[in-house]
């Protein structure tokens, strides 16, 4: 779906008077995508220049972004290639909107918000706030008030220093941070900060990822990916679940790729079927934009919404079936015997279901589900990539 089916430019009484207003209109229902990328992409990713008034410094910057002597794209945290980059371009349409934003020539000053209330803003989705442009002076709201004000560089410092200044503590202070800003503007953050004499630095990662990082640590010790991008491109399975690598991570596509031409298989568990693992075409490779879309997923399923849980208990189930029926190929035993606790009490727990019901309640066909646990209990490297907020359990094999 396009944006211009959704947004036009014609006037809303709704919307604040910023140019250009949007209007919400009725969603429009298209065919599903067959592939993802490919020189669509590329085009998308110029509009964000156009878009955003940053034609020339914007475009500069995309052939430095991701570079061994560049910077990092703000948008994602799909880390870089060590072994091989594209000079032509190493980012993605999310990558090239996030840079155009930061570098947009527009801005807005105090005549906006003398014109645009708080409730004003409140109204305006983040899309139409984020192709406003800069703030281009400092700007507060009184006590009481109802618009922003313009206020000096100076008076903005002091207003500042008067709040922290009458703290008790100055670990009454929380500095937050964004995951989007530069690591030379966050290092005088925290220096700031921890001259203060605190170190409260909460930043995006708290919201995002404060729940799977502690269930990550309880289960396996460590709150982070336990695999490196190059372990892409040496497994035999690599299996994607909540998670969309087209819509939110379109440079792990090329990753997929790639493991897949040495020989891995891919599974993909989606209640939505994506177009980028249906077919990709690769933009930074000129054979790919020729020839047909390259298919990455072997296995799709379509697991119901909140059907997760029933799912991996379903495959649990199913694998030490496989590992019952070839005893010692399917489970790395001696891992699970030193490095592990509670197996035992997870096999006796997944006693309690039957199978029947959890395929009910995922949705997916017991076939399906067979199909799945053979794939895995026959493979030795499996990967699994995902954004999951609890883990209930890990199932280890050989």
């Amino acid at each position: 779906m396009e944006n211009k089916d959704i947004f036009n430019k014609k006037e809303d009484s709704r919307l604040p008077s910023a140019e250009p207003p949007y209007k919400l209109l009725d969603l429009k229902l298209k065919p599903p995508k067959a592939w993802a990328a490919g020189v669509p992409a590329v085009v998308h990713s110029l509009d964000q220049l156009v878009l955003n008034a940053s034609v020339l410094r914007g475009g500069r910057a995309l052939f430095s972004m991701n570079q061994f002597d560049g910077f990092d794209c703000p948008s994602c945290a799909w880390p870089d290639p060590d072994d091989e980059r594209s000079r032509l371009g190493e980012y993605c349409e999310n990558g090239a909107k996030a840079l155009a934003e930061e570098a947009t020539s527009k801005k807005i000053g105090a005549d906006f918000f003398k014109e645009n209330s708080v409730y004003d803003l409140a109204k305006m989705t983040d899309f139409e706030i984020s192709q406003l442009g800069r703030i281009a002076e400092p700007m507060y709201l009184p006590k009481g008030g109802t618009h922003y004000q313009p206020i000096s560089w100076d008076n903005a410092f002091k207003k500042i220093s008067e709040k922290l200044n009458a703290l008790d503590s100055p670990d009454e202070a929380i500095f937050y941070t964004s995951g989007r800003t530069s690591n030379e503007a966050t290092w005088v953050y925290q220096l700031f900060a921890r001259e203060f004499g605190t170190n409260n630095f909460p930043d995006c990662s708290n919201m995002c990822h404060e729940t799977s990082g502690y269930a990550l640590s309880r289960s396996i010790g460590i709150g982070k990916g336990t695999v490196k991008l190059e372990d892409f491109y040496d497994t035999d399975l690599i299996i994607i679940i909540g998670q969309n690598p087209g819509t939110n991570s379109p440079r792990m596509l090329s990753a997929l790729t790639k493991g897949k031409k040495n020989g891995a298989k891919i599974m993909a568990v989606n209640p939505l079927p994506e177009a980028g693992l249906k077919g990709f075409k690769n933009p930074q490779d000129v054979r790919a934009l020729l020839n047909k879309p390259y298919e990455l997923s072997d296995l799709y399923l379509p697991v119901r919404i909140n059907g997760d849980m029933a799912l991996l208990k379903a495959l649990q189930i199913l694998v030490l079936e496989e590992e019952a029926k070839n005893p010692g190929k399917v489970l790395e035993q001696d891992f699970i015997a030193n490095k592990t606790a509670g197996f035992n009490e997870l096999v006796e727990e997944l006693k309690k279901y039957d199978l029947n019901f959890l395929s009910e309640e995922c949705g997916i066909p017991v076939e399906s589900l067979r199909e799945a646990a053979q794939m895995i209990a026959s493979k030795k490297g499996v990967s699994f990539v995902g954004e999951w907020e609890l883990h209930s359990s890990i199932m280890v094999w050989k």
